[in-house]
């Protein structure tokens, strides 16, 4: 489970942490950040829409290959070849179109992964594995550092190596994973209605019958996009706020997301197992989230590669708490657990719309403070992640 999901991650976030802010120095000169917003955006859109479509879809694929593996073998698949056009392109228009169809399909792979996690690991072990979890999609952000390091003047090799690792995993993992065939749709199909009924309940649990979820979900909202207002647009504050070069700016990433890696397997690990121990999850979410926006406010004052490098191990440390117990508090407060993919899919909105949000009004703030000055747009991140701690505080249901 693991390897899967390093394996998508390594896909997933050296486009969207390192090759896009390459490849759009290409096709679109002079006009870096507006394009490098659009193609996130467009990206974005793809994964709100499709990670609950494709969850409740896995949850009633009735075929005899169970509900989860053929959704995670041909989501990897179409993204894999997505990630071959847009190596080719030097067309901003296709290069949007492809990571649209990419997205979409690392969503399919990922609705389905996720609701394994609720299907195979038991109460009592979520922490440990949550914070497995996360470990390792960080590592594959560190990885995806280093790949664009090493392939930022080869673009085949940028996005397919890491498209080869992805199909590789999730094969493994498909072949392993234990999931037995569903001989009928759930109950919960007849209540829908059908039509349009179902579609929009795809994209709907109700606050009002499920505030705890709710909650969950807006903390998660806010702190996400207080972690991509700075991701998206790392590799270019380095290049505009330290006047480094792409091949330097890559080489210096590469070394900050290593010690914000380390730093988060340690306090993912930690947090993890504590709060299985303790039977917490809250305080854990606010400690973290108040943790991270500590560290992107030191990235306003960072004047050195070295205070750079020391923010990013804070931002680690908070980053790596949240995501030992995030995984874990959002399972213990589902909803229904016949639509477990369902249920995470409209939770990993919370996932894919600051994604869609954070490149555009990532822009704007850049543009309002000066193309030169990333102030404005750290500030705000600290902000939203202050408020995605305070969100969590009302939450009921776990501990």
């Amino acid at each position: 489970m693991a390897l899967a999901q390093l394996g998508l991650f390594l896909a997933l976030a050296t486009p969207m942490f390192v090759g896009f802010a390459i490849k759009v120095q290409d096709v679109a000169p002079g006009h870096e950040v507006a394009a490098l917003g659009l193609v996130s955006t467009a990206g974005a859109i793809a994964a709100f829409v499709a990670n609950p479509v494709f969850g409740r879809i896995s949850d009633r694929t009735t075929g005899r290959f169970g509900r989860r593996r053929p959704w995670l073998m041909a989501g990897v698949s179409g993204l894999a070849l997505s990630l071959l056009v847009i190596a080719l392109t030097n067309s901003l228009a296709v290069l949007v179109a492809a990571w649209f169809v990419g997205q979409a399909s690392a969503n399919a792979a990922l609705a389905a992964h996720v609701a394994t996690v609720a299907e195979q690991v038991p109460t009592f072990q979520r922490g440990r594995v949550a914070g497995l979890l996360g470990v390792v999609q960080n590592v594959a952000i560190m990885g995806a550092a280093y790949v664009g390091r090493f392939f930022n003047d080869h673009p085949l090799a940028l996005f397919m190596v890491p498209a080869v690792v992805a199909l590789a995993l999730m094969l493994l993992f498909a072949v392993v994973l234990p999931d037995r065939p569903l001989p009928r749709r759930p109950v919960s199909d007849a209540e829908g209605g059908g039509g349009l009924r179902t579609l929009l309940q795809t994209f709907w649990v109700s606050p009002r019958q499920h505030p705890d979820f709710a909650l969950v979900w807006a903390s998660r909202f806010l702190i996400v996009l207080g972690s991509y207002l700075f991701t998206t647009f790392r590799l270019l504050y380095l290049q505009d706020q330290f006047g480094m070069s792409v091949t330097r700016a890559t080489a210096v990433m590469a070394t900050g997301v290593l010690v914000y890696t380390i730093a988060l397997m340690v306090s993912a690990q930690i947090a993890g197992l504590l709060s299985d121990r303790l039977k917490r999850r809250k305080v854990f979410v606010f400690t973290a989230a108040m943790v991270f926006g500590i560290g992107l406010l030191l990235l306003v004052e960072a004047d050195s590669v070295g205070m750079f490098y020391l923010a990013e191990v804070v931002c680690g440390l908070g980053y790596g708490i949240y995501m030992g117990v995030d995984l874990a508090l959002v399972i213990d407060v589902l909803p229904r657990p016949d639509d477990a993919a369902k249920d995470l899919g409209v939770f990993n909105i919370a996932n894919a719309a600051p994604q869609s949000v954070a490149p555009a009004l990532g822009a704007a703030l850049i543009g309002l403070s000066g193309s030169d000055s990333y102030t404005l747009l750290l500030t705000t991140a600290a902000v939203a992640c202050a408020l995605g701690a305070l969100a969590i505080i009302p939450v009921k249901k776990a501990g």
